[in-house]
């Protein structure tokens, strides 16, 4: 069984926890886990504000500007093609366009699997018993993560809302504070080390059975 290290707020080690192989330890599939962060991303991509028209949408141009022959001129069926003035716009934005993008449930859990088990393979995974700060003060958050074997950014994920290290947090621009709840792909793309509070390190475990009950 996979285990992950569990560090009190000083940085000392507490012990191990064991998680769910399945979790934590499935292996990796990289063609899975892009598809689950295209389709993250596309479906947060917000729509196209301009919008052109094309020559249907412009008013006019019902005649012909000139006879089919005899003129010596290049026949023309309408002045709302693109090439005349005041004419629609060709393959301009048009703001129905949608990006969504749909993926099956089952591949968006296992990839969701594999972006962690990547991180536990690499031991960035680590777990922290509790958070009691009654001040909310950033220097000590940032004193506690010191402590701990944290190189880079890192991704503190919680079982519920915790006011003091959310606003401890957001002054840190190499921290994001999540929900277990809300745990991503593309947030597992972007920070380096990823720590559990002990309690929603056990819900992630409880959420994610549950979920592969229903699908059964």
């Amino acid at each position: 069984m996979p285990k992950v290290i569990l560090y009190n707020q000083k940085g000392e080690k507490k012990g191990d926890l064991e998680v769910s192989k399945k979790i934590f330890g499935a292996e990796y599939n990289e063609g899975l886990v892009h598809q689950a962060l295209l389709r993250q991303l596309s479906n947060a991509r917000p729509g196209v504000f301009a919008h052109t028209k094309t020559k249907a949408d412009v008013k006019g141009g019902g005649a012909k500007p000139f006879r089919q022959k005899g003129t010596g001129r290049a026949r023309q069926g309408s002045t709302r093609n693109p090439h005349y003035i005041g004419g629609g716009v060709a393959h301009g934005p048009r703001n129905n366009r949608n990006y969504e993008k749909d993926m099956p449930r089952k591949q968006r859990r296992l990839a969701l699997y594999c972006a962690l088990s990547a991180k536990m393979n690499e031991n960035k995974i680590m777990a922290l018993d509790t958070y009691d700060d009654k001040e909310s003060k950033t220097k000590n958050l940032q004193v506690m993560l010191q402590n701990l074997p944290i190189e880079k950014d890192v991704l503190i994920v919680v079982a519920e809302k915790n006011e003091s290290l959310a606003k401890a947090g957001n002054n840190l621009p190499f921290v994001k504070t999540l929900l277990v709840n809300y745990l991503n792909i593309a947030d597992l793309q972007k920070y380096d080390n990823v720590l559990f509070l002990e309690e929603a390190l056990n819900k992630v475990e409880e959420i994610f059975k549950l979920e592969t009950n229903k699908t059964k």
